[in-house]
């Protein structure tokens, strides 16, 4: 870095608390220590403001106090739990949903989706939201549902779509009476097969009346495809497809806004894939769209080199990550992190591009899920990005403020060494964070806490070793690795430990960190 830029990005540093609205005074929920959704809040900060026990000087004394082994997991634990009211929800790979205590880990409840839906496999990846007495979460037949948070009794479920590859993803967001929800697929998983007519599910953001389940309005992110031919071996083709909404959406509480971001086309290049949409809450309305990346036309087709069913091969750019909505100054901006390795700042209000700073590139080397924001400096970190690293942004600018790289000797020390060929230096879930600590997992197996300051690591957990579960399971913790990250609530630290998604370390733990008593 110049002489010149590193005064720049001091200067941007020092104005911060003054030109940037703080996290506490933008909407965050306060009184209470709680991660009740994904996004932590309609903002989709992933910052608990009101965390006040683990802290910069107390981060170094986390201890596991139980963990939870998921059955038939089998290294595809995905869910993040939600805290509220001494409870932790979440998810589990064999399709049941557990309400579980958060000082204990012993289990209040579980309810069991293929009650509902049948006896196939329903994997739940998404992670639940909480509020109104009431837990909402998406399954992967494209199901949402609403339980009784005492009692886990079922009130409703609702088809978010009927597509046959049609799943949920990302968390559902409550915003007055309404729940909104992303809808993504497995679609991109089928169209590997020469044989499946390749494509015709559309991604969309549905909202639903959140005390029936009822569908209040529906925004697709592709015009219905049609058929455009057939392949040499007589398999129809159609397009275009695809744009699936993979993350949780955010609100601006202001003007009930709603932005969610879209992933590639899995056929033809129409509608908005890699983009970022804003609609209007109560209505659906498109306000504006802003697409980052065209054409990017992408399946797993395209594993197998230039043929026929991916003749163009895009180069997967979506937008996994959730937005973040906050204030700069007297303006309100939405940013969002991109597969590209790109982080947009857009206004809210117009859609206009304010900066954008690429943090890494190359295929896998991008921001995969999401990215923190608390008031002072946005958190992103990279996956494949040799090493993947977090990141410190100025939210005024677009600055650089600091950078930490995983460690050289991260997949050659600890557990990771026992499996080398499984780890890479890649982080691959979303960022979160409290005042004054950044917390990231990694596929070494390592949960970290950094310094918000300057990224010094002041703490850090080794998980890939075996766990005795509360519910009297054992399993072994592996990569930290899913589309969820840390949960910090209520002076405890939750991390799902072992998810794989082509590289990484197989596990399927829940492990809930605590501090020492009187800290």
């Amino acid at each position: 870095m110049t002489v010149f830029r590193a005064l720049r990005a001091l200067a941007v540093a020092l104005l911060l608390p003054t030109s940037v609205t703080p996290a506490h005074a933008a909407g965050h929920p306060g009184g209470r220590s709680e991660w009740p959704m994904w996004q932590h809040d309609v903002r989709g900060s992933r910052h608990n403001a009101d965390e006040v026990r683990i802290t910069r000087r107390t981060a170094a004394d986390l201890a596991p106090r139980w963990a939870f082994v998921f059955p038939d997991s089998d290294g595809m634990q995905s869910s993040q739990p939600a805290v509220v009211d001494g409870g932790v929800y979440v998810g589990g790979h064999n399709g049941v949903l557990y309400a579980l205590d958060a000082r204990t880990g012993a289990t209040r409840w579980s309810f069991d989706t293929h009650a509902v839906t049948g006896p196939a496999p329903n994997p739940l990846r998404d992670g639940p939201t909480v509020a109104g007495g009431t837990v909402y979460f998406g399954d992967s037949k494209g199901g949402v549902y609403a339980l009784d948070q005492a009692t886990g009794r079922l009130r409703w479920r609702t088809a978010a779509d009927t597509h046959p590859a049609a799943i949920i993803t990302g968390s559902p967001l409550l915003w007055r009476d309404v729940l909104i929800v992303g809808v993504s697929s497995k679609e991109y998983l089928f169209a590997a097969d020469d044989d499946y007519p390749c494509c015709t599910f559309r991604g969309s953001t549905v909202a639903l009346d959140a005390r029936t389940g009822a569908l209040r309005w529906r925004d697709h992110t592709t015009p219905p495809p049609v058929r455009t031919g057939e392949t040499s071996t007589g398999v129809p083709v159609f397009a275009p497809s695809g744009a699936a909404v993979w993350s949780s959406p955010a609100i601006d509480p202001r003007t009930g806004t709603v932005f969610v971001g879209t992933g590639n086309n899995y056929s033809g290049t129409g509608g908005d894939s890699d983009s970022v949409i804003a609609l209007d809450a109560e209505t659906g309305r498109r306000r504006w769209t802003q697409q980052a990346t065209h054409p990017d036309t992408w399946t797993l087709q395209c594993f197998k080199g230039v043929n026929e069913r991916c003749p163009v091969p895009g180069p997967n750019h979506d937008f996994g990550a959730s937005p973040n909505v906050f204030r700069v100054g007297d303006r309100t901006v939405v940013g969002v992190g991109q597969k590209s390795g790109v982080y947009h700042l857009f206004d809210a209000a117009t859609g206009a591009v304010l900066w954008r700073t690429a943090l890494s590139s190359g295929q896998a080397a991008g921001i995969q899920w999401g990215t923190s924001y608390d008031g002072r400096r946005i958190y992103a970190a990279t996956y494949h990005a040799h090493p993947g690293a977090l990141h410190a942004i100025a939210p005024a600018t677009g600055a650089v403020l600091w950078r930490a790289e995983l460690p050289a000797d991260a997949c050659t020390t600890g557990g990771a060494a026992t499996v080398p060929d499984a780890c890479d230096l890649a982080h691959g879930t979303a960022v979160s964070s409290v005042p004054g600590v950044v917390f990231e997992g990694s596929e070494d197996g390592r949960i970290r806490a950094y310094a918000a300051e300057d990224g010094r690591v002041l703490w850090q957990y080794d998980t890939v070793r075996e766990f005795t579960g509360v519910n009297g399971l054992t399993g072994r913790g592996g990569s930290i690795s899913s589309a969820g990250g840390a949960v910090v609530a209520g002076g405890m630290l939750f991390v799902n430990s072992g998810y794989v998604f082509g590289t990484g370390i197989r596990g399927g733990v829940l492990i809930a960190f605590g501090l020492p008593r009187g800290r």
